[in-house]
């Protein structure tokens, strides 16, 4: 086969024969980035081993007829094609030179004032922002050099750097007392933004739900207790506290819709919608420690030190009274889920357990249960009232106390789930991945994650391979054709093809960029439900 060695700078090239190995030199021309070329000649002809230039011991006809072929051999010129590649450039394991900052950063961390800013070059880029298509960016060279001529030297930025670090630990130390000042700021300038009224929310939808259970479960909850006074019946008991467990959790429930209406802050960038599933939580957990726990205990009280019971009249008004009013909440809460359900596309079953308004559900089966331990309570009321035998009374307490126990452990159940991050339906999920891969520009999509972040937000995130063509096809769409060919046409040195490829490469890498935010834009737009999307370029 062929053979190359490398000697002195030249080239050569052994060709294999019968009779005697013939060494050809060839002239090599090596490119360097610059574009400048260097002729390597065979200058070095008799650089070669002494061995291999000894004529072989033989007669004067061979060495007459290896002379002619190896002249034969040098009329035909060999061209060899060397690869010319650009140097590679070291950046260092921190680089920084090309980085762009925005004014705010600029201000904040190399402490400058706006004026300062005027005079840098200021850059337009795309915005990562939907309300705005492009924003003002600096070089951060132009930033750090900017530092120094107004600070003097990187020991003094330092120290101010500093002095600043402490003014704000100290603010945040009197964040209470400078609240207040905020507020009187707010008052004298007004409000920059618009923020709705948290009183309104409680005039509609899952807030009205709340407000109108808290009112008739604590007129309850005062009934009952007088009853149960006046009677000593240990279902009235267990009625009594079942009615002060639900007044304290719808109130809790408030408090959550309350909270979760928050504007997102940097602490919580994605805001405080899950307030609302904490309070729910907390609520299932109040129910089985106050509602059942108690109405355990005094059932077990009753079966263990019976009593006869008095007149139980007013207890059955009071029940009456109390199964009207629960039942009227309960209608609410149910013509509330209806609506919402009907909203989302959902059965009143799959909107329920899969906990979408956790307030709203709080309230439904508080006042079913309570619906349904009127009856239980009234039952063995009724029986002992006939009877006589207290033990049936201290049965329904168990009974009351098993329900609420039961509706507890479904509202921790369900909450829970929300909270971890449970994913999506199966059927959005493949509707979103559908969209995605009916685009032109996207290749396939990889480690799918659709979460459910609560209160009908979901956070979607995907690996996509995009298609490069496509792209670029993108990018020379907009591009005027002709004076792009007169550009290539121009190019004659490497330095010039290499400041053509970084220019357009910079300008692919920006419509990559579009492309993104519009696969991002159409699936908002198409999923209300999708308010965070994260797509990885593989």
């Amino acid at each position: 086969g062929w053979q190359a060695s490398m000697k002195s700078g030249s080239l050569s090239y052994i060709i294999p024969c019968n009779r005697l190995p013939v060494q050809l030199m060839s002239q090599v021309r090596v490119y360097t980035s610059s574009g400048q070329k260097k002729d390597l000649g065979s200058e070095d002809t008799n650089g070669s081993n002494p061995q291999e230039t000894q004529p072989k011991v033989g007669t004067g006809r061979q060495n007459t007829s290896n002379a002619g072929q190896k002249q034969s051999f040098l009329k035909e010129p060999i061209q060899v094609k060397v690869k010319a590649v650009l140097k590679k450039r070291e950046y260092g394991p921190k680089y920084t030179q090309n980085n762009f900052i925005t004014g705010v950063r600029a201000i904040n961390e190399f402490c400058l004032k706006s004026s300062d800013l005027d005079q840098l070059r200021k850059i337009k880029r795309r915005s990562p922002h939907d309300d705005t298509e492009t924003f003002t960016v600096y070089l951060r060279s132009d930033v750090e050099a900017k530092s120094l001529e107004v600070w003097g030297s990187p020991e003094a930025l330092a120290r101010e750097r500093k002095r600043r670090k402490e003014a704000e630990i100290k603010y945040r130390e009197n964040l209470f007392r400078n609240q207040r000042l905020l507020r009187e700021y707010k008052e004298f300038f007004g409000n920059t933004k618009p923020r709705s009224s948290a009183a309104a929310m409680f005039f509609k939808g899952p807030g009205k739900v709340v407000m109108v259970a808290i009112c008739i479960n604590g007129l309850n909850f005062f009934f009952k207790l007088l009853a149960w006074v006046y009677t000593g019946s240990a279902s009235m008991f267990s009625e009594a506290i079942h009615s002060l467990a639900d007044t304290c959790n719808q109130a809790l429930l408030a408090l959550g819709i309350s909270q979760s209406a928050r504007t997102p802050d940097p602490s919580h960038p994605y805001g405080f919608t899950n307030m609302r599933y904490i309070a729910s939580l907390i609520s299932g957990v109040g129910i089985f420690m106050m509602g059942a726990g108690l109405s355990w205990y005094h059932g077990i009280i009753g079966l263990l030190h019976p009593h006869p019971i008095e007149s139980l009249l007013w207890a059955y008004c009071i029940l009456a009274g109390s199964l009207v009013s629960e039942g009227a909440t309960l209608l609410v809460a149910i013509n509330e889920i209806r609506r919402s359900a009907r909203a989302k596309g959902l059965s009143f079953y799959q909107y329920v357990v899969q906990s979408r308004d956790p307030s709203t559900n709080v309230v439904l089966l508080e006042d079913a249960a309570a619906v349904l331990s009127v009856a239980v309570a009234a039952t063995c009321m009724g029986l002992t009232s006939l009877t006589g035998n207290p033990y049936y009374d201290s049965v329904g307490s168990l009974g009351v106390g098993t329900l609420l126990g039961t509706v507890s452990a479904f509202l921790i159940y369900t909450n829970t789930e929300a909270l971890l991050g449970r994913s999506i339906q199966p059927e959005q999920l493949q509707r979103l991945t559908e969209l995605l891969e009916s685009d032109p520009v996207v290749r396939a999509i990889h480690d799918v994650k659709a979460t459910d972040m609560g209160m009908s937000k979901v956070r979607f995130k995907a690996e996509v391979d995009f298609d490069g063509r496509v792209v670029t096809r993108s990018y020379l769409e907009k591009q005027d054709i002709e004076l792009l060919l007169q550009e290539i046409q121009q190019v004659k040195t490497l330095e010039e093809l290499e400041a053509f490829m970084l220019k357009h490469g910079e300008n692919i890498i920006d419509t990559l960029g579009a492309e993104v935010d519009r696969l991002e834009k159409d699936l908002k737009q198409r999923n209300p439900d999708v308010r965070h999307v994260d797509l990885e370029i593989l």
